[in-house]
């Protein structure tokens, strides 16, 4: 089996383990992730007019998303812990939806990528963008995280089939 078809966190006997990323060139990496909160019309027009009971849902998830990011070696088992130089969380409503598209951007200059920081991002930010809005609209869906693009690295670049990357 060739190195790019094997799971890099398992060694030959297939136990986990952390991948050493000693011997890699430092290269500018940078990952992109996105993902959606599906509510109710009057749900997301609370959020936002900024009549939510727990005050700027937005803010708060758009807070909680960076914090999560550099934390992610803390919840993701075998994840190295990173020095990232920038973490952006960006939400916005998509009215056809309805709900919040939420997009995370992290980078850094390193020996290993940030796509776990970039979708550990965007999910924390959906999960308190849920806790946020919950009392009034128990019903609310979080969908579709996923990478969209990243830069950097051995493998070079990547975008997600159907996406340019980045909206």
């Amino acid at each position: 089996m060739s190195d790019e078809a094997r799971l890099t966190h398992l060694d030959e006997q297939g136990r986990a383990t952390m991948v050493d990323v000693g011997g890699k060139v430092e290269t500018e990496r940078v990952a992109i992730a996105e993902g959606f909160v599906k509510m109710a019309p009057e749900t997301l027009a609370l959020i936002q007019s900024g009549g939510a009971a727990k005050g700027d849902v937005v803010a708060t998830a758009r807070i909680a998303g960076i914090m999560a990011a550099k934390r992610t070696s803390d919840l993701i088992p075998l994840c190295h812990p990173l020095m990232l130089t920038k973490v952006a969380v960006t939400i916005e409503a998509v009215d056809t939806l309805p709900g919040l598209r939420v997009e995370a951007m992290a980078r850094l200059k390193g020996q290993t990528g940030v796509e776990m920081e970039a979708l550990t991002a965007v999910s924390i930010a959906c999960l308190t963008l849920y806790d946020m809005a919950k009392a009034v609209d128990k019903a609310m869906e979080i969908t579709s995280v996923r990478l969209l693009s990243k830069t950097g690295g051995k493998s070079g670049d990547w975008n997600h089939p159907g996406s340019d990357g980045a909206r």
